[in-house]
């Protein structure tokens, strides 16, 4: 792939910045208490089906909009709220070096709401690397790692799967990407490369290194 034609498309949470100690506790929190009073539940059935939700759907949010009319905008809203964001933030003190030495297009792709994703990517001082945000909303509310929403992403900015890569912690999204014809980049402690994994990375900070296999 020439460099003047990749596209860098990055997961948020867990990819870009550690979500997993801070963050995705308290909105899993808020995301329980929204479904105990919205739909009169005890707080181990609430948890039951955001577990199962996310799992059946790739997000707890289509579970509740098919099974009970939720508006998913005053879902997102109310389960994505902090009193102190960028404290709650963790990233690596060099991401936006890295960001800086990977040549092309850059673009962040979330499940979450772009309230959420903005605020986050102010936090971590990165908004200047990045052409757009396409969060849940602009999919349509078809979550990763169902293909629609790649395909709008790819379809609203001009972009070629193939000329993509796809960055994530999460390897079914990265099944998606690959189907789809993007390379693939898993992040994470214990990312492996597979049949669908071009490179695996502990974190984006190491990818300016692998421009070569991707």
């Amino acid at each position: 792939m020439r460099a003047v034609r990749r596209a860098w498309i990055f997961d948020l949470d867990d990819t870009l910045h550690d979500a997993g100690r801070r963050i995705l506790p308290h909105i899993n929190r808020a995301m329980t208490d929204y479904v105990i009073r919205h739909l009169d539940v005890d707080e181990q059935r609430a948890n039951e089906m955001r577990v199962q939700y996310w799992r059946r759907y790739g997000a707890t949010l289509l579970g509740l909009m098919r099974n009970h009319g939720i508006d998913p905008h005053h879902f997102l809203w109310h389960t994505h709220q902090f009193d102190d964001l960028p404290g709650m933030v963790l990233a690596h003190p060099a991401l936006g070096r890295a960001l800086r030495r990977l040549p092309g297009r850059k673009f962040v792709f979330t499940n979450a709401p772009r309230h959420y994703a903005g605020a986050v990517l102010r936090a971590l001082g990165l908004e200047r690397h990045f052409e757009a945000v396409f969060s849940i909303e602009h999919t349509g509310f078809r979550p990763k790692p169902q293909a629609a929403g790649f395909r709008r992403l790819l379809h609203r900015h001009g972009l070629h799967a193939r000329s993509c890569v796809m960055v994530e912690d999460n390897l079914p999204n990265l099944v998606t990407a690959r189907r789809l014809g993007m390379r693939t980049v898993l992040v994470g402690p214990g990312a492996a490369r597979s049949a669908v994994v071009d490179v695996a990375v502990r974190s984006v900070t190491e990818l300016p290194r692998w421009l070569d296999a991707l």
